[in-house]
């Protein structure tokens, strides 16, 4: 089963908040991979808008995103493209 990291930092004045931890989770969802996203020692199913949320990601912090499956490589790859353009 492939699997896929890429690193991505979230635009300085966005928060992990409610609106964009949405369309993060919202796109996650897409894929049939099983992606995971790390930030500050903590670990989340990239497809749950509770546990994203619970990262308590802030302007600036590294995200750690990590797919497994079939489409693994074009998640992780979408997914750390859209960090960057959250707002």
């Amino acid at each position: 089963m492939p699997s896929s990291e890429a690193m991505a930092t979230l635009p300085a004045d966005v928060a992990l908040h409610a609106r964009p931890a949405g369309t993060f989770v919202r796109e996650a969802a897409r894929f049939g991979a099983e992606i995971s996203v790390a930030a500050n020692g903590k670990h989340a199913n990239a497809k749950s808008i509770l546990e994203v949320l619970a990262l308590g990601a802030v302007g600036g912090t590294k995200l750690l995103i990590a797919a497994s499956g079939d489409d693994a490589p074009e998640a992780a790859d979408h997914l750390a493209g859209l960090v960057a353009t959250l707002v």
